[in-house]
């Protein structure tokens, strides 16, 4: 009587086979993994830096409608810094006349203090009295 031994296990081809469509899977995945941490890190960036020329804006409007105290009426800031989320972010705010008497468009643009490169601009329209 004859026994036949069955082995267990993959044989060579097999464990080839399967490591030629792990490797470009796992490495797709890290990518977009990578690629995710990137986009996260640069929205983060923008919506902070998009705060902080928010602020700007409202802290010039507050000026224009004359809603400031005493001690706070030296004039209307052009120009600052502002920490969000323990960053300082340097905004500029530019003035221009805009279409009718008395109207003006704020512009508030933010740049990042590790590029120097304009990260977030928001506008604001304003009647002046």
């Amino acid at each position: 009587m004859k026994h036949h031994r069955r082995h267990s296990g993959f044989t060579l081809i097999e464990v080839t086979v399967a490591l030629l469509i792990l490797g470009p899977t796992l490495g797709s995945a890290i990518y977009m993994i990578h690629q995710y941490a990137d986009e996260r890190l640069h929205l983060s960036n923008k919506v902070f830096a998009s705060q902080a020329a928010w602020n700007s804006l409202l802290e010039n409007h507050r000026h224009t409608e004359g809603w400031v105290t005493s001690s706070e009426r030296g004039g209307k800031p052009r120009k600052g810094s502002e920490e969000q989320h323990g960053r300082d972010w340097q905004w500029q705010i530019t003035i221009k006349p805009a279409l009718g008497k008395d109207f003006y468009r704020y512009q508030a643009d933010v740049v990042s203090p590790d590029t120097g490169r304009t990260v977030s601009s928001l506008a604001l329209y304003i009647v002046e009295d």
